[in-house]
């Protein structure tokens, strides 16, 4: 009885302490990592995503940071990278999800008013990556593939240059929103979503 009340004393400590043993009983500690990095940031901004912080968010040991990351870096990296497939991912499923043309530009449209505009912590993790992203060039990557990503969610229904053009207006208007205090009409999203794409209507227009 002793050893075995040893053996889970043992169990317990190395849990606690985040020893090889504890990592094992918990395989969802990396992820969880990440997902609480994700959450300091938006709370505190990257400047205040310490591996502290992120290890108390996350309720694992501090220790754990080091194990599973070479840095502070490669931490925010890894919850950047995870942010930004989340977001192309959404959006690759709406304009998959849309018909015709005429339902892709509503699509556009609910990108910018439910997801750009209707969520508050992922318009902060945007532009706290975008701000990286303009000094380091490892952040640059991820913009860049969530851009290509977007871009070529938007070509299945739209010519390249349209779907430039949608791009640049939905990380535009992400920043209005960001910065604005005032609430945009709806209905200046959806003009503008139709002017840019209205040449597409003409008998000439690109298909």
């Amino acid at each position: 009885m002793d050893r075995r009340v040893s053996a889970a004393r043992g169990d317990a400590e190395a849990a606690r302490s985040g020893t090889r043993q504890g990592r094992r009983n918990d395989p969802d500690r990396r992820d969880r990592i990440i997902d609480a990095c994700l959450d300091v940031i938006a709370e505190s901004g990257v400047a205040g995503a310490s591996h502290r912080r992120i290890a108390d968010a996350a309720g694992v040991p501090l220790g754990s940071m080091t194990y599973y990351f070479s840095g502070i870096d490669e931490v925010l990296r890894e919850a950047f990278t995870r942010f930004g497939t989340s977001v192309s991912d959404r959006f690759e499923a709406r304009m998959r999800a849309a018909p015709d043309r005429e339902a892709a530009r509503e699509s556009v449209v609910a990108i910018i008013l439910e997801d750009v505009f209707g969520d508050t912590r992922e318009l902060v993790l945007s532009h706290e990556l975008y701000t990286l992203a303009a000094r380091e060039p490892s952040y640059r990557a991820i913009t860049a593939a969530w851009m290509r990503r977007s871009r070529d969610a938007l070509e299945l229904h739209f010519d390249p240059e349209t779907a430039r053009l949608l791009d640049a207006l939905i990380e535009g208007l992400s920043i209005h929103r960001a910065l604005d205090d005032q609430a945009r009409d709806p209905a200046e999203v959806a003009l503008a979503v139709a002017r840019i794409t209205a040449r597409l209507d003409t008998p000439e227009a690109p298909r």
